[in-house]
């Protein structure tokens, strides 16, 4: 068995840290490892000391200019700004991490953080995002599934791994959902009148036993004289969820892919444009900063909107 090098015992222990004491997902600490994996073996680091500014530097300028046709083995292309900047990230937590247990190494302040582009969010025009939630008008136990999850998406803006933990036993009368989202936060969002109305119909279909909301269904069988039979097959993956929004939105005629993350950004500007306050909807999201929903003000910045309505072109004819 090799044996392990300093840093890396310590990179094993940053990251048990990661998601024991700051109760990260999986999914962050998976991200995680790969960003200082990369960094430690590009820069061939053995220990906190070789952990310097110059290597650094020499790292972000490797990111900044990718080798022709990939690293080796075709591993790394052209990365964008914000991928550059997650490496940086990664590195400054590792070093206050270091710093927090008293062992010497690079400042993580000495680090400065890449100034990245404005962040482009992908909104669906109302009429798209209206077709596309009614588009699964059936009354199969599947068409019942797929509304009821595209009403639940838009109505609560949860995220998609939020939308797939949810279970069925739920307060539909008060239309209140406790959630636990990133950093096993807890927040509260709301159904609408009309996802109400979709789970209540797609529940009243269901006649197993499972604790999800929704749930994976097999491919339906024909019977002779009512409809299609579906076997439950357990909770929903994300993935799941992903083939279905995108499958009625080509139903639908929207012309362009649809991601369900997409539905969570329709929800914070539909509130947005109708008045709701910046504080309201981060809290709402879940965004443990409100730097963070300010991405959506650029698209519905109303008082923007009436400056150029009184006053561009006035002098025309």
């Amino acid at each position: 068995m090799a044996v392990m090098t300093k840093i890396e015992s310590l990179l094993a222990d940053y990251l048990n840290y990661l998601e024991i004491e700051k109760n990260r997902s999986p999914k962050t600490r998976e991200n995680y490892e790969h960003y200082l994996r990369v960094f430690i073996r590009e820069s061939k680091v053995k220990a906190p000391a070789d952990i310097t500014d110059a290597a650094v530097r020499n790292f972000r300028i490797w990111l900044a200019r990718p080798m022709k046709g990939g690293a080796v083995g075709g591993a790394r292309k052209d990365l964008k700004k914000a991928t550059q900047a997650y490496y940086v990230i990664a590195i400054r937590s590792f070093l206050k991490y270091l710093a927090k247990r008293d062992i010497p190494a690079l400042a993580a302040e000495k680090i400065e953080l890449p100034r990245t582009p404005d962040r482009q969010i992908d909104v669906l025009d109302y009429r798209d995002l209206e077709r596309l939630v009614t588009a699964s008008n059936g009354t199969d136990l599947r068409s019942l599934r797929d509304r009821a999850v595209l009403e639940t998406l838009f109505s609560t803006g949860l995220r998609l791994r939020e939308l797939c933990m949810l279970d069925r036993y739920l307060d539909l009368d008060r239309g209140e959902l406790s959630v636990r989202g990133k950093g096993d936060k807890l927040r509260v969002v709301f159904l609408s009148d009309r996802a109400k109305g979709t789970i209540r119909a797609y529940l009243a279909k269901r006649t197993d036993t499972d604790p999800a909301l929704f749930v994976s269904l097999s491919k339906g069988s024909k019977l002779q004289a009512s409809g299609f039979r579906f076997r439950v097959l357990g909770r929903i993956t994300p993935r799941a969820v992903e083939r279905l929004v995108a499958y009625w939105a080509v139903k639908a005629g929207v012309p362009k892919r649809v991601h369900p993350h997409q539905l969570r950004h329709a929800f914070a500007t539909d509130l947005l444009l109708n008045g709701a306050d910046l504080r309201s909807v981060q809290e709402l999201l879940g965004h443990a900063n409100v730097s963070t929903t300010q991405i959506y003000t650029h698209i519905t910045n109303k008082e923007l909107r009436e400056v150029h309505k009184a006053f561009h072109g006035r002098r025309r004819k």
